[in-house]
């Protein structure tokens, strides 16, 4: 059974950091885009970051430069780096993977499998 689990939430001061990661298991994402999104309470599920299955990676305007997407295909894992976090970035952060490429992997209807989410806090 294909399952993605991330890992690695948490509550964190304002400028600080947290890493991100997310196991996949059950078969091999290594040729899929991998995609970091985020919902805040009471609002729509948001792209944060992707790569493709060449390491190209895709990010939000409102975290360029500040988050780093990153993937270890023999682990099957993908790595989300948020440095210099904001309070608002609080949300729940939801991992998946898609075969699609190019912008489409903005959207969460382009994505076939998704985590179960953990939770980033920061508080001001």
């Amino acid at each position: 059974q294909e399952q993605l689990v991330e890992s690695g939430g948490g509550l964190v001061q304002a400028g600080g950091s947290l890493r991100l990661s997310c196991a996949a298991s059950g078969r091999t994402f290594r040729g899929d885009t991998m995609g970091w999104f985020r919902q805040a309470p009471g609002k729509e599920r948001d792209f944060v970051a992707s790569i493709s299955w060449n390491d190209s990676p895709r990010y939000q305007d409102s975290v360029k430069g500040r988050f780093t997407i990153s993937r270890d295909s023999a682990k099957n894992t993908v790595y989300l780096q948020m440095d210099s976090l904001k309070p608002e970035d609080t949300a729940v952060y939801y991992c998946a993977s898609s075969s699609w490429s190019g912008s489409a992997v903005t959207r969460t209807h382009a994505y076939d499998y998704w985590g179960q989410g953990t939770q980033v806090t920061v508080s001001s």
